[in-house]
């Protein structure tokens, strides 16, 4: 079965963690995973600027791993992220911002991204939000 997941939640909430462990069950079964969306506050999860306490999971850095690891296309609404702050190093340079908190393996990216990817996949699974 070919998945999308949309992630909606900040790195923080459990529904982060849920999403990354249904990802990496859903590769370890055999499933393809088209996209992974961040979307709303779930921009923070790609985000490489966060700062996570030592005796909690560092889910960032998690979900950096995992999509490197398995190739995986990562993508970020550009929309979300700017509003939040999370810039790669063309909008920040675009915009005149000196902090930069989003590369590789990230792609910020329109809504258009989470369209195709629906269109590509058997399920749309999605994660946190309101």
């Amino acid at each position: 079965m070919k998945f999308a997941i949309a992630l909606f939640s900040a790195a923080h909430a459990p529904s982060s963690r849920r999403a990354l462990l249904f990802a990496q069950a859903a590769l370890a079964g055999g499933h393809e995973i088209v996209r992974l969306f961040f979307y709303q506050d779930g921009v923070h999860n790609a985000s490489g600027s966060v700062v996570t306490p030592q005796d909690e999971l560092d889910l960032p850095r998690q979900w950096r791993t995992f999509v490197t690891e398995h190739e995986l296309d990562g993508v970020v609404c550009i929309a979300a992220a700017l509003r939040r702050g999370v810039l790669n190093e063309e909008e920040a340079g675009r915009y005149q911002r000196e902090a930069v908190a989003v590369g590789a393996p990230w792609e910020l990216s329109g809504l258009g991204q989470l369209h195709d990817a629906v269109q590509d996949a058997d399920r749309l699974i999605c994660f946190g939000g309101a």
